[in-house]
């Protein structure tokens, strides 16, 4: 696997895909030009099988492109709630830390004897509270990336079995066409 197919692992599959599919129809338009046909059947099968190439094609596409959306949707979700629990962790300590420094500030014009216990305190909870929101941040951001991952491998594995299905169609239907010639001799796919 090369370092395109490792950092773009979606990209890879989608060229697959293609390779597949061109593949085939080129399989599918050898084997017609190689029939012993005349010129004027010849011409009607290929018309017809590209006919029916294109169609399932459209409807492979139309079919990935759905299933692409709805990834996309859902991805843009997680990183919609990702960034809005962030947001409010961020806004959690910064309220934290605002409150421990009013506390610190009346405790210093009321006591300036205890003005060096009460930095201390004040500061150890800061940094507890900020520690702690960042740990909470960091899970949260951990937990979202793997969700999306998840999703996005099985929407890759959802448009791979699909276009295996709709592939192994085309396939049936072209054996089917090509069986029913009526000359009674079978092209060799």
């Amino acid at each position: 696997m090369n370092e395109a197919e490792r950092e773009y692992p979606m990209q890879s599959g989608s060229t697959f895909t293609k390779g597949l599919l061109i593949g085939g129809l080129i399989g599918a338009a050898a084997a017609l030009l190689f029939a012993p046909k005349p010129g004027r059947d010849l011409r009607s099968d290929i018309s017809d099988q590209i006919g029916v190439a294109t169609d399932k094609t459209k409807g492979a596409a139309s079919t990935i492109g759905l299933k692409a959306k709805d990834t996309a949707t859902l991805v843009s979700d997680k990183a919609k709630d990702t960034a809005t629990l962030v947001s409010d962790k961020a806004k959690t300590a910064a309220e934290v830390v605002s409150d421990k420094a009013t506390t610190l500030a009346q405790s210093v014009s009321e006591k300036t004897s205890n003005v060096v216990q009460a930095v201390r305190k004040n500061g150890a909870d800061v940094a507890e509270t900020v520690k702690d929101a960042s740990a909470d941040v960091g899970a949260t951001l951990k937990e979202a990336s793997a969700d999306v991952a998840n999703e996005a491998a099985k929407a890759d594995k959802e448009i791979m079995e699909e276009t295996a299905k709709k592939t192994e169609e085309t396939k049936n239907e072209i054996k089917a066409a090509n069986s029913s010639s009526p000359t009674g001799n079978k092209p060799v796919l």
